[in-house]
């Protein structure tokens, strides 16, 4: 997997005050081993995003939750998107995220959602689809 996401970048961030870090952190080195760039925001609002994929222009925006906060922070965030014209970025979430709300997910507009225990090879595999 080492170079399959060169030359990309991807700006990877944990959703409102969730207080966990371990998977967010974890995802971003296995990204970074795979040769994308990683711009790691730590803690971020829906405003804070928007900034940083504006001044970063990602391909990719990751954001982590386990907190069960993922309905109404992606809504924001996707919400902010759509405001500022952020409409070329793929947007991917993990965390603690159970199947019935994975559908809405989808319905906000993230491609892909990667829940608890996904194994890194699957998360830059498919990472490295929805950003060919």
């Amino acid at each position: 997997m080492v170079g399959v996401l060169h030359g990309r970048k991807a700006v990877m961030a944990k959703l409102g005050m969730d207080a966990h870090w371990r998977g967010a952190i974890v995802v971003s080195n296995a990204l970074r081993d795979a040769g994308m760039e990683v711009v790691y925001l730590g803690h971020a609002t829906a405003d804070e995003l928007v900034g940083a994929v504006s001044q970063e222009d990602p391909i990719l925006v990751g954001l982590s939750t386990l907190s069960g906060n993922h309905l109404t922070e992606c809504e924001n965030v996707m919400k902010a998107f759509r405001n500022a014209g952020i409409d070329d970025v793929v947007v991917v979430v993990g965390g603690t995220i159970p199947k019935p709300d994975q559908e809405r997910l989808r319905e906000l507009g993230v491609a892909q959602i990667f829940g608890v225990g996904s194994p890194l090879t699957h998360i830059v595999s498919e990472i490295a689809e929805l950003t060919a």
